[in-house]
């Protein structure tokens, strides 16, 4: 039974209002799912997930979130969003049916399907609200887990404003770091490893996260027992339980039905996680999930007759209700009429939500059917417009792409007809105006984005030589840069104590303390998710990753969470996270990967840089820590000893993004790389000119943003051939390189020969030296592909080498 226990402070009448008006919530959050399903099945809304069965817990936990609390979680929250005033049944179904419209559906204006929430983190110039000042959720995706590794930052966030001082504009970001990061999972979902890696993270760190883990028993239709051991997730969880002199977490659980207990529970688990900063994870059991997983099948296809008729009897608004009624909130009577009253609200709130999506475009396709019947009266093909037209006039909900379709198809008919530069211009301006809706924001569009970081050249001293090591550049610009921007800390295996495995920090941790520059576990997609959540809370983390075949491990965080934040938000949620690696060349199949090909087609929202030298990277973190994007520095692995002239100016000097650089002028042929491979280019080139063939070599330096000068473009109306050399596996970077001067420069046509490829070896490159030369491209390979180009030309001048 539901114990009777109130909170004494309140009167009976002030307690009666507010449980009252928690149950309408709930009946308003259920009966939004009853109707969603509904939509769906009748092809209104295309797929829905919904949070039937989770109401009361979540009006339990919106109870104990206060301003500046973030929330991470899942799919199924919708009566939280609802109990903290951040969702209105007409948002509810804006989202449903995928509103354009960011005014009408502030969750994503129908970029993700409904039951993903956010709230806005930034103002229209992408300048920063004060978080303080209300509540947050950090913006949900769909994979399983994945709101987990951002759920680390988010609480981290609140160690950071607690404990160091002199951050700029805390006071837009937290109160004292008292702020809770409340995360919120489904049962099944803690079977996966960001769910178990973020747990760990947590407790070692202390951080206030408060972990709500919803049980309702199912993964989709698989039962508890083929997902968790002993099919008790806070069961196998005890080895966290915190005891004196250890770290780790309190662990409670309560019964998802019962509103008296669900609501002390989370005032107990918010007063730990608030003031002693101790992790704390509920586990929520005996939920239900009335309606199943999703609108696409039913659970009675899976669940027992006995577990239907349990989850009738112990649904957690049906046990409210039961509540009411035994202690005399209200008489069955007043809760019916409740009942009704929601059901209305939620019909006529369903209704006026879909009169606003289509209204809009029955007016677009009455805009087009006009156009048309212009043109039939004059066309040579009136019966197929005519048709095309009744085709229009019998969708009776149409969609935008249905309206497309029939005017692009149209178009066709009319080509050599005077109608033709109407539908013409109506068609260009409807794309104009309708496809931003789909494609804005993949990157920051503020003035902020890395484009505003104007170049800045390095100063030498008269005379300066190149004499100091490559990692002593990046040591001596990094401590000038965590002097001049307080907020700015970085993270990752290895890098305090010893400053990294290549010293370019160190001493940091000794001088910026271990909150600042810290050492992490051997767990990369956490790292990645502590940066994405202390992002969005106005911190600016350096995430490194030790080395970039390690990448993978964290390339699902990267590509779901980070890289789309921007778009899916339609640019109301940053998260300017740098993540530094070190790659390319060394030994051996795990330390000298360059899967290039695979992270810029996975991270496409996230800058990516490939500096040749340590200046160059120092550079570009110098550019990143001033603007509002996400990127991905990749140093050279083998250039930290390598010797650099020494900067007067570190932390000033900026290196363009987006911008390539000429290191060698020619006129023979255009060969363009990045990274450690550029230092064989330029002895290739060096010893081509020897003979006679003048190369012109060009570092990319970044890869997104590619070349946003067209100076490739350019080099290749000069010298009339291009070579792309590139470490990756065949058709991988080069692939993208090519496309992005062949097509997108359309450098093509000043090509007096095919433009060619020479990358590494389709297999990962084995062991040691010579694994590496063959393996990947050499300078005699990069010597005799140009060679063999410029043969091909003028045989007689340059016979064949074989």
């Amino acid at each position: 039974m539901i114990k009777e226990t109130v909170d004494t402070s309140l009167t009976f009448e002030d307690f009666k209002t507010e449980v009252l008006n928690d149950y309408k919530i709930a009946l308003i959050s259920r009966e939004c799912s009853l109707l969603g399903r509904k939509e769906v099945l009748t092809g209104k809304a295309k797929f829905g997930i919904f949070g039937d069965g989770k109401e009361v817990p979540q009006l339990a936990m919106a109870k104990c979130f206060k301003n500046g609390d973030f929330r991470s979680g899942y799919y199924r929250d919708q009566t939280f969003m609802m109990a903290i005033g951040e969702l209105t049944i007409e948002q509810f179904f804006a989202g449903l049916y995928g509103h354009t419209d960011l005014e009408i559906e502030p969750m994503s204006a129908g970029r993700q399907m409904g039951g993903h929430f956010v709230t806005h983190s930034l103002n229209e110039d992408g300048s920063w609200k004060n978080l303080t000042q209300q509540k947050n959720s950090s913006a949900d995706i769909s994979p399983t887990a994945g709101q987990m590794p951002r759920l680390l930052g988010l609480a981290q966030a609140s160690k950071i404003y607690r404990n160091i001082p002199n951050i700029p504009n805390a006071e837009l970001f937290s109160n004292n770091g008292n702020e809770i990061a409340w995360g919120t999972i489904g049962n099944a979902s803690t079977s996966e490893g960001l769910f178990f890696e973020t747990i760990n993270a947590a407790g070692v760190l202390q951080v206030p996260m408060v972990m709500s883990i919803w049980d309702d028993e199912y993964g989709i239709s698989v039962h508890a027992k083929h997902q968790t051991t002993k099919e008790n997730i806070s069961e196998i969880l005890k080895g966290f339980q915190i005891e004196e002199g250890t770290n780790g977490y309190e662990i409670l659980t309560v019964k998802g039905w019962d509103y008296v207990d669900l609501i002390a529970t989370y005032e107990k688990a918010a007063e730990i996680a608030r003031e002693r900063h101790i992790p704390v994870i509920i586990h929520v059991s005996q939920l239900t999930q009335p309606q199943g997983h999703s609108s696409s099948g039913s659970h009675e296809r899976y669940k027992s007759a006995s577990r239907l008729a349990w989850e009738k009897e112990f649904d957690c608004i049906r046990q409210m209700k039961l509540w009411m009624i035994a202690i005399n909130i209200a008489s069955p009577e007043e809760l019916e009429a409740i009942d009704l009253e929601a059901k209305k609200e939620v019909f006529e709130g369903k209704k006026a939500a879909w009169n606003t999506f289509i209204e809009p475009i029955i007016e677009e396709k009455n805009e087009l059917i006009s156009i048309l019947e212009k043109a039939v009266t004059t066309s040579n093909r009136r019966d197929e417009i005519q048709r095309n037209i009744n085709s229009l006039k019998n969708i009776k909900s149409p969609l935008k792409k249905e309206i497309m379709i029939i005017a692009r198809k149209s178009l066709r008919l009319i080509i050599s007809e005077p109608q033709k530069e109407e539908l013409s211009n109506w068609i260009t301006n409807y794309f104009k105006i309708t496809q931003p809706k789909f494609s804005s924001h993949l990157y920051s569009e503020s003035e902020n984005n890395v484009f505003s970081a104007k170049e800045i050249l390095p100063e030498y001293a008269p005379n300066a030589v190149a004499d100091t090591d490559g990692r002593m550049i990046l040591r001596d610009n990094f401590d000038a840069l965590f002097s001049k921007f307080p907020e700015a800390l970085i993270f990752g295996e290895d890098s305090g104590n010893i400053g990294d495995v290549n010293q370019g920090l160190e001493g940091m941790q000794e001088k910026y303390g271990e909150l600042r520059v810290a050492d992490t576990g051997i767990r990369e997609a956490t790292i990645i998710g502590q940066g994405i959540g202390l992002a969005l809370r106005g911190l600016r983390p350096i995430a490194e990753i030790q080395y970039l075949d390690y990448l993978i491990y964290a390339i699902q965080t990267m590509s779901d969470d980070l890289a789309t934040l921007q778009y899916r938000t339609v640019g109301k949620q940053k998260a300017p996270l740098i993540i530094r690696t070190r790659g390319h060349r060394l030994e051996g199949i795990w330390h000298s990967g360059s899967p290039m090909g695979m992270i810029i087609n996975a991270v496409r929202g996230i800058r990516v840089l490939v500096p040749r030298n340590m200046t160059q990277a120092a550079g570009f973190y110098n550019s990143l820590l001033e603007c509002d994007e996400p990127a991905l520095v990749i140093e050279c692995l083998n250039g930290y000893r390598l010797k650099e002239k020494t900067p007067l100016n570190y932390g000033e000097f900026k290196t363009p993004i987006g911008v390539v650089e000429t290191l060698k002028k020619g006129n023979d042929i255009t060969l363009v790389s990045y990274g450690s491979t550029l230092r064989l280019v330029e002895q290739a080139a060096k010893e081509l000119f020897e003979i006679g063939i003048d190369c012109e070599v060009i570092d990319i330096q970044s890869l997104l943003p590619f070349d946003v000068n067209h100076d490739i473009q350019k080099s290749i109306q000069k010298t009339n051939r291009l070579l792309v050399i590139d470490e990756d596996v065949p058709g991988g970077a080069s692939a993208f390189i090519l496309q992005q001067i062949i097509e997108k420069q359309n450098a093509y046509v000043y090509l007096d020969s095919k433009p060619q490829t020479l990358s590494a070896k389709a297999h990962r490159p084995a062991y040691g030296t010579d694994g590496d030369y063959f393996s990947k491209p050499s300078a005699e390979d990069i010597f005799e592909k140009v060679y063999d180009m410029i043969h091909e030309v003028n045989p007689a001048r340059f016979p064949s080498l074989y």
